[in-house]
């Protein structure tokens, strides 16, 4: 019984093997040398300690540090600006009094579609909130925030948790679906 089921099972692999060397053929392979010889190169320049001043008519409105920044050149495709080791950057209002942070652990700029996404650890902190999220997305054109998940943490410690996150671009307000949390009460409820 033994030597039967060992055959059974060589029989079965032999199959198999068969099924899957059958599935190739030619036009595969000729596909797999065609990709191949694509090839993409990337032309980095990389920067250490940048801090990166943004002002808009001649009043600074942010500040961004990053420990590493590295500009990429694809041979194909849009420039873009990676921050590999994360960014912080700090919000002004009109007398330069700060009034916002936003750090990650990593950060990536496509210039050309004017988009930065924050990724790792994202934080954002205002005189309103503390929003928390592992990918933020800043849509330059929109002038918009947004994010696929996240947590709120108001100054009176309530705490919402939801999806679909998106906020202006001070964060004086902010959307979230299907949202959950704990809020607090100032006091009787009682009527």
């Amino acid at each position: 019984m033994k030597t039967s089921g060992i055959k059974s099972g060589i029989l079965i692999l032999f199959l198999v093997q068969l099924m899957v060397l059958s599935s190739c053929n030619d036009d595969d392979l000729k596909n797999a040398t065609s990709i191949s010889a694509k090839k993409i190169t990337l032309s980095t320049d990389r920067s250490y300690g940048v801090e990166i001043i943004y002002s808009d008519s001649a009043k600074v409105k942010a500040k961004g540090y990053a420990p590493i920044l590295d500009k990429v050149t694809p041979s194909e495709g849009a420039m873009y600006n990676e921050m590999p080791k994360g960014v912080k950057i700090e919000f002004f209002n009109e007398f330069l009094k700060p009034t916002g942070t936003i750090t990650s652990g990593y950060a990536i700029n496509k210039q050309t579609d004017k988009i930065t996404i924050f990724r790792k650890n994202v934080i954002v902190v205002n005189d309103q909130i503390t929003f928390t999220t592992e990918e933020l997305i800043w849509d330059e054109n929109k002038r918009m925030y947004s994010s696929p998940y996240g947590t709120v943490t108001a100054k009176d410690g309530s705490v919402i948790t939801g999806t679909e996150f998106t906020a202006p671009q001070d964060f004086s307000t902010y959307k979230i679906i299907q949202a959950s949390g704990t809020t607090y009460v100032k006091g009787d409820l009682t009527p």
